[in-house]
């Protein structure tokens, strides 16, 4: 037995301006939350599009970025800083193991990405350790010397 996912349509609505109209504020809406809040559960316009989730976290010494990468190998993700901005792309390749007409219900993001997030200035770009494990990837950008705090002893008189 075979299911097929689509949203139903009443054929006098379908015909309605007022409809379509509708719809179309519906796929916008699904546009903002994307962008908004990041990837989008939905289909329509955008389906298929996805970014990974990244968190940035700032110490004393160092800037760590947390990227999301589930399922991909290291091969397949391209890193590197351009002009103080961190691009993380890539491609998630979609499992060929089961044919299209088998799904009920398909969540999971293929395809394409591209990340480009602005750098603090006061980040070592010439000084990065990157790792890749279970899915996450890590990089350790370093402070430069000159950001970095100092401790000034002041003389009391």
């Amino acid at each position: 037995m075979t299911f097929t996912l689509a949203p139903w349509r009443d054929t006098e609505k379908w015909l309605d301006p007022f409809r379509m109209i509708e719809d179309l504020q519906e796929e916008m809406n699904r546009l903002f939350d994307l962008s908004l809040f990041g990837p989008s559960r939905s289909t329509g316009l955008f389906e298929g599009a996805w970014s990974p989730a990244i968190d940035m976290h700032e110490s004393g010494e160092n800037i760590l970025v947390k990227a999301d990468l589930p399922g991909m190998n290291k091969d397949d993700i391209e890193v590197y800083v351009q002009n103080n901005t961190l691009v993380i792309k890539g491609k998630k390749e979609e499992e060929k193991e089961f044919s299209e007409d088998g799904y009920v219900r398909k969540e999971r993001f293929y395809g394409n990405f591209h990340r480009a997030i602005p750098l603090p200035a006061e980040v070592d770009t010439n000084n990065v350790k990157a790792t890749y494990k279970n899915g996450v990837l890590e990089l350790v950008f370093n402070k430069k010397e000159e950001a970095k705090a100092k401790q000034i002893k002041v003389e009391v008189k």
